[in-house]
């Protein structure tokens, strides 16, 4: 076999993988009626009949609920937005405990903070990679009023126990499903088993508007409040005769008309998208699947895996070869792979416990009811995971063939071949 490039020799993937792009002919036809309407957006930051946005939001929404199987759709213009959308309209107070994991992207956290309540991290399950009940339930005080589920990697957390668990707590729950649209969980799509959940539309996702969110919800009161906070709570309740006024300080999370046109025919590919995602996945499985220390993904059997990210498990104890090792080895065969996830916890706001000015808020105030650690060691698999063993391939950022699956699995196989030389 050839000598690895990471030493001179010619690296097994040649050419660069083509970047990912969900949209056609349909998205273009979409968007150039929408301009040619000259209604690009509709919505007045008041209570009138176009509080709810224009045409093609509310045919975006419409579809978006009917396609999975709720009540309620409401587009935001980010999944961020989403975030601090659905934490506010649980009614979260000031000083209140969310129960939150490490393993996700920064906004699942501090979309907590933006309402002054305070992240407390569990840690993950360590085949799945989403929060733990066990771990959960170890955080749960008096002071937790909510959990928000990260459905990460493309893979629903096991919502009945977490479910089950907030039941018996009197807690919400806010599911996290940015990156798993189309995954199923006991025949249900995931996101749709909490109180509130969604799914973002960012350019890298299985669907994408550019930017842009979904939030879905079978309970009315939710439903009203997200669409509040979306767009100018402040000034709407009075002339809408909303009673509860908690938490009703309103922005602009308001998705376009061109968008909500494009999604609309994006929500149309979805489930043949998710299937060619699972269809390259499942032959990148059969590859590497009997390569020795590699552990590849673990789907449960209950529920579907959409594939934002591979994951992968080194041992690296097994292997004699530290992680970023066999990354430097793949990357120069032309593999882009993550060496790592994310520890938000170990992040300098939570270390330094600094969020809103220089004093410590909203930590340092009297509507917390006692100290919550971030030290490292809180969540030992996620903080392992991160320092030493996870790597993943980032299905989210190509449009992969089965000629460039070959490649991948060329290029580890060869790798795997020289890991003594590694050493």
């Amino acid at each position: 076999m050839d000598e690895l490039a990471l030493f001179g020799g010619p690296p097994a993937i040649q050419k660069p993988f083509r970047k990912y792009n969900p949209l056609g002919p349909e998205e273009v036809e979409a968007a150039k009626a929408v301009i040619e309407s000259g209604v690009l957006s509709q919505f007045i930051g008041a209570w009138h009949e176009d509080f709810l946005g224009g045409p093609k939001v509310r045919e975006f929404e419409r579809a978006a609920a009917t396609y999975f199987g709720v009540k309620h759709a409401v587009t935001v213009n980010s999944w961020t937005s989403g975030l601090v959308a659905a934490i506010g309209a649980i009614g979260i107070e000031p000083g209140d405990e969310v129960i939150v994991t490490p393993w996700t992207m920064s906004a699942t956290a501090t979309a907590i903070l933006h309402w002054n309540a305070i992240p407390v991290f569990a840690d993950i399950d360590p085949d799945t990679y989403n929060l733990s009940p066990s771990a959960i339930e170890r955080c749960i005080s008096p002071h937790t009023r909510a959990i928000v589920v990260a459905d990460i990697f493309g893979q629903s957390a096991d919502m009945d126990e977490i479910m089950a668990l907030a039941a018996r707590h009197g807690l919400k729950v806010v599911s996290d499903t940015a990156q798993a649209p189309g995954a199923l969980y006991k025949g249900r799509y995931a996101g749709t088993c909490a109180h509130v959940g969604g799914y973002s539309l960012n350019y890298h996702k299985h669907i994408h508007t550019g930017e842009g969110g979904i939030l879905v919800t079978d309970d009315d009161d939710i439903a009203e409040r997200l669409q509040l906070i979306r767009n100018h709570a402040e000034v709407v309740v009075a002339g809408k005769g909303v009673k509860n006024i908690s938490n009703m300080i309103g922005f602009n999370f308001r998705l376009g008309e061109i968008e909500c046109a494009i999604g609309i025919e994006q929500l149309k590919k979805l489930k043949d998208l998710v299937a060619s995602r699972q269809r390259i996945a499942e032959n990148i499985t059969k590859i590497l699947g009997d390569l020795p220390g590699l552990k590849t993904p673990v789907v449960m059997p209950d529920r579907s895996h959409v594939y934002y990210i591979y994951p992968i498990q080194l041992d690296i104890v097994a292997l004699g070869v530290s992680r970023d090792r066999i990354c430097d080895a793949l990357e120069a065969e032309g593999v882009s792979v993550y060496r790592r996830y994310q520890n938000i916890h170990l992040l300098p706001m939570y270390q330094k416990k600094l969020a809103y000015g220089n004093e410590g808020f909203p930590w340092n105030q009297p509507f917390c009811k006692r100290e919550i650690s971030y030290k490292k060691g809180i969540c030992p698999i996620a903080e392992a995971y991160n320092d030493l063993t996870f790597m993943g391939l980032g299905l989210c950022v190509h449009d992969l063939g089965d000629a460039d699956v070959e490649a991948i699995g060329k290029a580890f196989v060869k790798v795997w071949a020289h890991i003594g030389r590694l050493r």
